[in-house]
């Protein structure tokens, strides 16, 4: 039996697959930061839907990105769920790794 990174890397020697895999990278970065700014403020999901003036299964969509309907929530909805865990949004764009400059 693999195991989880022999697994991983099996998977992503194909470079489809790979390509699929990069493009999900920042949309699954973002979710790991809102879940360790959650945590560092240590709270709840309730906690943070209170503060956001919803309800926590709204918050939980939000941070298991959207789950099966894939809803990606607004701007507005990221500044709030920052707000609320004491943080502030920041949005960069980054340049991919070769791209040519002109």
């Amino acid at each position: 039996m693999l195991s989880h990174d022999e697994l991983k890397h099996k998977i992503l020697s194909d470079s489809d697959i790979k390509a699929i895999y990069d493009d999900l990278e920042g949309e699954y970065m973002l979710l790991e930061e809102c879940l360790k700014a959650r945590s560092d403020a240590m709270m709840t999901q309730e906690d943070v839907a209170i503060r956001m003036g919803t309800k926590a299964p709204a918050v939980s969509r939000i941070e298991s990105g959207g789950g099966k309907n894939r809803h990606s929530p607004s701007l507005a909805t990221l500044r709030k769920y920052a707000n609320a865990v004491g943080c502030k949004l920041e949005i960069r764009l980054v340049p991919k790794a070769g791209r040519v400059h002109q």
